[in-house]
């Protein structure tokens, strides 16, 4: 499914990163090494890499790297882009200053796994960023499709989900809001959305 909708000319979601992800970036200035889970077309670790940061990224797509890939060109950064799942990637632990997941939705059954490994990834005192779809987005979507995001809600978040998965990250900011996106063509209209900012405790 990822290949083909990554496989057109056009960025599904747009080439600008997303609002709250670089807005979160330019306060707290995180540099330093960054993980982009579930990546996609490089819109975040592009924008990343322009702000110095070394960027590391990974998504199922081979189509998605390959936009990544052309799009860092373009722009005249560097990306390290590799292609599988998290537990098939060769991260150690406590390696990356940050990690960022925007969007980055997966089935129950394996979410907390994911989540759980990503928050291993991060050296301690380390920064999360997430943004994702809420349950309460699904009145949004059922109103207007072009919001997008999953369609079933036990692939959704709630804030007490994502303080669960991330309990060993000291919550800076969470909350659910209502947002207005133009994310491409596939992230436009209102919905509403969970935002973390987590610094991983000191271990």
């Amino acid at each position: 499914m990822w290949n083909k909708r990554y496989a057109v000319d056009q960025f599904v979601y747009g080439t600008e990163p997303n609002q709250f992800f670089k807005e979160t970036l330019d306060r707290l200035e995180i540099t330093g090494k960054m993980l982009f889970p579930a990546e996609g077309e490089g819109r975040n670790a592009v924008y990343a890499a322009k702000n110095r940061a070394d960027v590391y990224a990974y998504d199922i797509s081979s189509e998605a790297k390959r936009k990544a890939l052309t799009f860092a060109e373009k722009e005249n950064v560097r990306i390290d882009y590799q292609v599988g799942d998290i537990e098939e990637l060769n991260y150690a632990d406590n390696t990356f200053d940050a990690a960022v997941l925007v969007f980055a939705h997966f089935p129950p059954n394996i979410r907390t796994a994911i989540h759980k490994k990503v928050g291993k990834l991060i050296k301690p005192g380390g920064i999360i960023i997430l943004e994702g779809f809420s349950v309460g987005n699904l009145i949004h979507r059922k109103n207007n499709p072009s919001i997008g995001g999953p369609d079933k809600a036990p692939m959704l978040f709630t804030n007490e989900i994502i303080k669960q998965d991330f309990k060993n990250f000291d919550p800076m900011l969470i909350e659910t809001v209502e947002v207005e996106l133009n994310e491409g063509s596939l992230h436009k209209g209102k919905g509403e959305v969970v935002r973390f900012i987590g610094r991983k405790i000191e271990q």
